[in-house]
């Protein structure tokens, strides 16, 4: 007797319409179970993405009535936008725009968010290493600390006059004129707030050592019998069998990047020129200020849809390029 290898699908119409009690009171129950969030998707994502679209095509304040006719101002507020200096200036002898500010910083940021806790998964999962345990729970604690508590225990390290780093640097000979400024530095600001980002890297090394640690050992052993080195086995066999995870970590580096705001407002608090020298005004940041403070909720709902066209246009282009570099093992070639 041979059995079906494959069950028939079911139709929506007959999914619906013909099931039987049973199954209508299953339907029943997880639907009820899922409401909550259908709900909170659609009052509070849904909904206000469809009524900030709609701000982005009038002219709006915070106290005026969005029901007036006369504020439709058609793309008025994305062809301002286009030629607002904050967003895209790049005269080197002007403060940058705030684009720019966001993409200079993310070629720095983003390289070292995938390399670093990729390196770190390397050593972990090491079998020389001694004490794996001990050194996967210390690479990951900082993750679980709150970032605000964080960004101010690190702006205290990094304080120019009384910070732990300048210190030790002291101590080692370097000359008080030479020391870094750090945060408060043109030229140093950005090492300063990749170093502060590196604290929260945990989580990208768990997910980084989970999929090293789920390539099979039998293809380290026939890389090992064809006389591949530790740098080939990595190149060959554990880089393709992890890139998905790496694929993934780096999707959420770009959105990451593109949404970075906190430390900046939390460092800056106070000062919205992006201090210093407006390197810290991020585009993140220039929407938030205009939305909360400025209180120009059209022009803050053009920015918002700008960067959610930008997030969707880069990411369906890493989608567009990963088959190229990311290697599924259930795919067929």
């Amino acid at each position: 007797m041979q059995f079906p290898t494959r069950l028939p699908k079911a139709t929506p119409d007959q999914s619906l319409r013909t099931m039987g009690p049973l199954a209508r009171r299953e339907a029943r129950n997880g639907l009820l179970f899922i409401s909550p969030w259908i709900i909170g998707f659609l009052a509070f994502t849904l909904l206000p993405m469809l009524i900030t679209l709609a701000f982005s095509f009038m002219n709006l304040k915070l106290l005026d009535n969005p029901f007036d006719a006369s504020k439709f101002v058609g793309f008025k507020n994305y062809i301002d936008m286009l030629k607002d200096p904050q967003v895209w200036n790049v005269r080197p002898d002007s403060t940058p725009g705030s684009f720019w500010v966001t993409v200079r910083y993310g070629l720095i940021a983003v390289p070292i968010s995938i390399l670093l806790p990729m390196g770190i998964a390397l050593l972990v999962n090491s079998k020389a290493l001694k004490g794996h345990t001990f050194f996967r729970a210390m690479f990951y604690m900082p993750y679980i600390v709150p970032f605000i508590a964080s960004i101010f225990l690190w702006a205290g390290v990094l304080n120019p006059q009384f910070g732990w780093v300048n210190l030790i640097l002291l101590q080692l000979g370097v000359p008080r004129e030479s020391l870094p400024g750090w945060i408060f530095d043109v030229n140093w600001v950005y090492p300063a707030y990749v170093i502060l980002g590196i604290w929260g890297i945990g989580n990208a090394m768990l997910t980084m050592l989970a999929g090293m640690q789920a390539v099979p050992t039998d293809l380290y052993d026939a890389a090992k019998v064809d006389g591949a080195g530790g740098l080939a086995r990595f190149w060959y066999v554990t880089f393709p069998m992890i890139s998905p995870v790496v694929f993934y970590n780096l999707i959420l580096s770009i959105v990451a990047l593109f949404q970075y705001f906190l430390v900046p407002l939390a460092l800056n608090t106070g000062n919205t020129s992006g201090f210093p020298g407006g390197l810290t005004m991020f585009y993140n940041l220039y929407l938030y200020l205009t939305f909360f403070v400025y209180q120009n909720m059209s022009y803050g709902s053009t920015l918002a849809w700008f960067l959610f066209l930008i997030i969707l246009i880069v990411t369906l282009i890493l989608f567009a390029t990963a088959r190229f570099w990311v290697y599924y093992a259930g795919e067929r070639q």
